[in-house]
């Protein structure tokens, strides 16, 4: 992945073959904290939904590596994923990777990485959008936000309880995202959500 300074990105992977990367809410609050330790430190975290089969954030860069690590942040998010991938093996003794091979990260600020009318991802969603209307962080933060309803897990978004919707629409105080900016990039869309 390649990550530049000051720039919005939704990251996102998915487990190998469908297959089930959460188990129980003890493995989402576990990879919950893993987001605070190997992503936190090199940037912002503005939206993140984490679902049974795969996960999506919403982050600004902050610094590619910052000078109190050793690793920059595509290493980081490596670690991130093979150590909750190592620690799951142990819980539910199992074998082989859990992950696709590579996470995917796309610029939400470079117009030329997404298309003009609307946003395949590769878990099969399309977004139709007025380009006049809204700017892409904004659309694939109501995206992150409304996955869990997309999929038919839940009736509205305020039901899932992992993912950032009720740490901004719900009074849940997570430490998890920066609202702050989160209100500085104007991602908040009462309308859509």
């Amino acid at each position: 992945m390649n990550f530049e300074e000051g720039y919005l990105y939704h990251v996102y992977n998915r487990s190998n073959n469908g297959a089930r990367i959460f188990y129980s809410r003890d493995n989402y609050l576990f990879f919950i904290k893993k987001l605070h330790k190997h992503l936190k430190p090199y940037c912002s975290i503005l939206a993140w939904c984490l679902m049974p089969s795969h996960f999506h954030i919403l982050i600004k860069v902050n610094s590619l590596q910052p000078e109190d690590r050793n690793i920059d942040l595509n290493s980081s998010i490596g670690k991130l994923l093979s150590s909750y991938t190592r620690a799951l093996q142990i819980e539910r003794n199992i074998k082989g990777s859990l992950f696709q091979s590579h996470s995917k990260a796309k610029c939400l600020n470079k117009i030329e990485e997404i298309s003009p009318s609307y946003w395949q991802t590769d878990f099969g969603a399309t977004i139709n959008v007025n380009l006049n209307d809204y700017s892409y962080p904004q659309i694939c933060f109501n995206y992150i936000h409304m996955n869990p309803v997309m999929d038919k897990l839940v009736i509205s978004p305020e039901e899932w309880e992992f993912s950032s919707y009720r740490d901004y629409f719900c009074e849940r105080k997570g430490t998890l995202i920066n609202y702050d900016l989160a209100r500085k990039e104007e991602l908040i869309d009462f309308q859509l959500l």
